[in-house]
């Protein structure tokens, strides 16, 4: 059944079906050849059980707190501020990428948008300056990977949500492993422009006054981060609530910094209406798929099949590791969570090992979908946003990064405390 499934799942994409009718079409014919009871009949509770959550609710606050800041120019001001602190290292402005896709990452909490946010207003700094078109769209695409690790994080409120783990507990362990994700590709492209100076462009040095002065336009996302995640932990709001806030906070900022328009407002609510009934078409779609599969036995059949190999944990996490390599060349990331969340995660802790960990590997694995092809999102947003050249060009620059990431999913695998240690403490 799971070539089936398989099979099916990658026929429909290709034929350019959107992901959550797709879900749907697999599970009705799950449901008509290899379920024993007509599950079809209950798709209406179904489809209310799946999305009456108030959980859910965080998912459009954090979109539109992501659409607030990207229309009303903030994210642009955090751009040029950090340019100006960075730009100095080995490689310039492609740092520059990498940091303001870090600090936009701690409001987001959508890929997506962060890399479609850096994108736009470093692109045209690229051709200005001649930089390696390869290695700076690469930074973009792998630094915009850190909104969905860097709290607050849309798909780590999916995987918890899916599998009734604490969100801020997940929250807490997404923290260092995202810095370190971040940290890690601004090392690796100052090794890649130490050995070859050509790629990163001119470094450039400001004035001590000009770089003091840019602190102030890095204000307002650290005054955002710290009202979203510290009313979490302080126990003063729930992570729907915290959103809320957030956008509240966004909109205060934005009417400070004079972005505050009437177009403004229509532009980031549509945009938030359409990105958020994507997500819950897929999250929705991929629950009743999840329960037909459950319904005719793949989770049986696939513990059977793990079981079967006859290998230790270690090895059995490995496969998993690999599973989600091979799948996310194949399937868009969201939905390659909540297809395999169900199935997976189960198993996960039946072998010993801690749920809020595995959600953090996951992510890793999840982030290295976004960027590699033919279906890696990322990709395909930062080409968007160039004016000319090739998506391969997006690609071959994407590599270095997705060599930190399978990294640091070793890591995670090897030191468990990288993600559990904030938790631990602070739980």
């Amino acid at each position: 059944m799971i070539g089936y499934v398989a099979v099916g799942l990658l026929g429909l994409l290709t034929l350019s079906i959107p992901v959550g009718i797709v879900l749907f079409l697999l599970g009705i014919g799950v449901d008509t050849f290899f379920s024993p009871f007509p599950l079809i009949r209950g798709l209406g509770n179904m489809v209310w059980s799946a999305s009456n959550s108030a959980t859910l609710i965080a998912i459009p606050f954090f979109v539109l707190l992501g659409e607030i800041l990207v229309r009303s120019g903030i994210a642009a001001r955090t751009y040029a501020a950090l340019d100006r602190w960075v730009s100095w290292l080995p490689g310039g402005l492609v740092h520059a990428n990498v940091a303001t896709a870090t600090m936009f990452s701690a409001t987001s909490g959508s890929s997506v948008a962060t890399a479609a946010t850096v994108a736009t207003v470093a692109m045209p700094q690229a051709e200005k300056l001649g930089y390696d078109p390869k290695l700076f769209s690469g930074a973009i695409a792998a630094g915009g990977t850190l909104g969905i690790m860097i709290p607050p994080s849309i798909n780590l409120i999916v995987y918890g949500f899916l599998t009734q783990s604490s969100i801020p507990q997940l929250f807490l362990a997404g923290l260092i492993p995202g810095l370190g994700l971040a940290v890690a590709f601004m090392i690796i492209t100052a090794i890649i422009c130490s050995i070859r100076p050509e790629l990163g462009g001119g470094r450039r040095t400001f004035p001590l006054g000009q770089m003091l002065r840019a602190l102030i336009d890095l204000g307002p996302i650290i005054v955002l981060f710290a009202l979203i995640v510290g009313s979490i932990y302080m126990g003063w709001a729930t992570p729907t609530e915290a959103a809320a806030v957030g956008v509240a906070g966004a909109l205060v900022i934005a009417a400070a910094f004079g972005g505050i328009t009437r177009n403004m407002i229509v532009e980031s609510v549509l945009g938030t209406v359409k990105i958020t009934s994507m997500i819950m078409l897929i999250v929705i779609g991929a629950s009743f798929l999840n329960f037909t599969l459950a319904s005719a036995g793949l989770g049986r059949e696939l513990e059977s099949f793990l079981s079967g190999l006859g290998l230790t944990p270690l090895y059995t996490i490995l496969v998993i590791v690999l599973l989600y390599i091979v799948l996310g060349f194949f399937i868009e990331t969201l939905s390659l969570m909540v297809v395999t969340i169900p199935i997976i995660v189960p198993l996960v802790v039946e072998l010993g090992y801690d749920p809020i960990w595995f959600g953090i590997l996951m992510i890793v694995m999840i982030e290295m979908a976004l960027i590699t092809p033919p279906v890696g999102l990322n990709l395909y947003v930062v080409q968007g946003a160039r004016k000319s050249g090739s998506l391969n060009e997006v690609m071959l620059g994407a590599i270095p990064y997705v060599l930190m990431m399978l990294a640091m999913a070793a890591a995670l695998i090897a030191f468990p405390s990288i993600a559990l240690w904030l938790p631990q403490v602070l739980g």
